[in-house]
């Protein structure tokens, strides 16, 4: 009987999402399964038992150990971004890895759409006027304050997989002009007017009104918005991340905001994460943070257990999984549209439960 591990959150999963995850074990296998349905206290331990592994460990793991035993076969992220797993033993080994990518694209991109209009509404200040009383003793006054229209902007997306190319679809009906770069700038849709390589991202920031990084974070993108980056977007810029802390180098970002060169900043994600209460970050009326919850969803659990449920029929049938890393993409943190790989985020509306 083999292991397989299941870890989505701080508790462990409900028993109607176990059911669903042995079932289609029991239904595409004639392996048997033990599921060890545990929680983040304890999947660091859990995963040397492991001989599958669904879920996301936000606690420290000894991949190294894990790698070593050539037990582990098989894990199913139910996270997006893979920075938590791929660190180069696991990235060197044969276990195989598919991503929850696209899974939450739809949540992430209207959480950072609703971000935006919030921001180029100026909403937080009427906000403020209504409820606070600390801040504003004169609160509660009906003031008008300057506000500015996304209509007739240029949007720049950094990263075109699953987030960004949802994100494109909302944003166009507002947009004047979409632009967008990406390591595989292929399939670009009609509302998009220009997909480039990633080389050309030093152009996308001179002409974008609005930048929205949807990039995973790796080695190569690690702090890449530094003061170099940040410098060279358009005088008045909006800087939205919706993906990772890390992608931009904190204290850069603070000197740009200070000089006014940035009009502002929207993220759903900081680094350090969480945020420290006095970060000089907090302080700037220019910008929105909210705390790494655009991909909180009631059914994202049950989203996830529609790709695994899905991937498990697939992998005992010896079909391409869905999201799959191949050794490129384990070195990025992504799957690659490369025409043989399935995507979620282009087939997900023909195995959704919901």
């Amino acid at each position: 009987m083999k292991n397989l591990v299941v870890c989505f959150k701080d508790k462990p999963v409900e028993e109607y999402l176990i059911e669903r995850i042995k079932c289609a074990w029991d239904q595409n296998s004639t392996e048997k399964i033990n599921i060890i349905n545990t929680d983040q206290s304890g999947v660091s331990q859990a995963l040397f038992e492991a001989d599958y592994f669904c879920g996301h460990a936000k606690v420290p793991v000894d991949w190294n150990g894990i790698v070593a035993q050539n037990r582990l076969r098989w894990v199913q992220s139910s996270a997006a971004g893979m920075d938590w797993l791929l660190v180069p033993s696991v990235i060197a080994s044969k276990i195989t890895i598919t991503t929850a990518a696209g899974v939450l694209a739809d949540q992430v991109s209207e959480h950072g759409l609703a971000l935006i209009l919030a921001w180029i509404r100026n909403l937080p200040a009427f906000w403020a006027d209504q409820f606070c009383s600390i801040k504003n003793p004169d609160y509660r006054q009906f003031r008008r304050k300057p506000t500015r229209d996304l209509i007739g902007l240029t949007v720049g997306i950094v990263g075109f997989g699953g987030v960004g190319r949802r994100f494109s679809q909302l944003v166009a009906p507002f947009a004047k002009r979409i632009i967008a770069t990406d390591l595989f700038p292929t399939n670009k849709p009609s509302y998009v007017q220009e997909l480039w390589n990633a080389d050309q991202l030093d152009e996308l920031l001179a002409l974008s009104d609005i930048v929205f990084l949807s990039l995973p974070l790796n080695e190569s993108t690690r702090g890449i918005f530094n003061a170099d980056k940040l410098g060279k977007m358009k005088k008045g810029t909006l800087l939205a991340n919706m993906a990772r802390g890390p992608l931009v180098q904190t204290d850069a970002l603070v000197d740009v905001l200070k000089s006014g060169h940035l009009a502002g900043a929207i993220m759903d994600v900081t680094s350090p994460e969480p945020l420290p209460p006095n970060h000089p970050l907090w302080d700037f009326e220019n910008v929105l943070i909210t705390p790494h919850v655009g991909g909180q969803i009631r059914w994202r659990f049950e989203d996830i257990c529609d790709i695994y449920c899905e991937n498990v029929r697939r992998f005992h049938s010896n079909e391409p999984l869905i999201n799959r890393l191949s050794e490129e993409g384990k070195r990025l943190g992504f799957p690659i549209r490369d025409g043989k790989t399935p995507l979620w985020i282009d087939i997900k509306d023909n195995y959704s439960t919901r």
